[in-house]
């Protein structure tokens, strides 16, 4: 009977221990949808100009962003860990493509979240809206 006890308490504790192994950490606040945690970058300028994915010209101005799976169009709450500073932005291009990244910004959006010098940071993205 001790034996079955040990191995239950072993399967509570294994999940705990192994659940802040990832990159990408999934988390949920009171009275929001969940949210995942990752690192975000941004569009160079060189990109101005060129077509997205959904068909629209890349804008540096405009609050856009890049994801790999969320549908274009859909509104996501993007707040830098470093400072607590967020911002909207709509997906409309697929991306990122280098390893460890959740995001690619517009410039505009890399400028309001304050991370245009260091041009990657710990984030929070949440679903907001379609």
């Amino acid at each position: 009977m001790r034996s079955v006890a040990n191995f239950l308490g072993l399967l509570l504790v294994c999940p705990a221990l192994f659940s802040g192994c990832t990159s990408l950490e999934q988390t949920k606040t009171k009275g929001e949808s969940p949210g995942t945690v990752g690192i975000a970058s941004f569009y160079s300028d060189e990109f101005r100009g060129r077509v997205t994915a959904n068909g629209e010209r890349y804008d540096p101005s405009k609050l856009t962003a890049a994801h790999p799976s969320y549908p274009f169009g859909t509104l996501i709450r993007v707040q830098n860990l470093a400072n607590g500073k967020s911002v909207t932005v709509r997906i409309n291009d697929r991306g990122p493509y280098k390893a460890g990244r959740i995001i690619d910004l517009s410039a505009r959006a890399a400028s309001e979240l304050d991370m245009l010098v260091d041009g990657i940071t710990k984030v929070l993205i949440q679903v907001i809206g379609k």
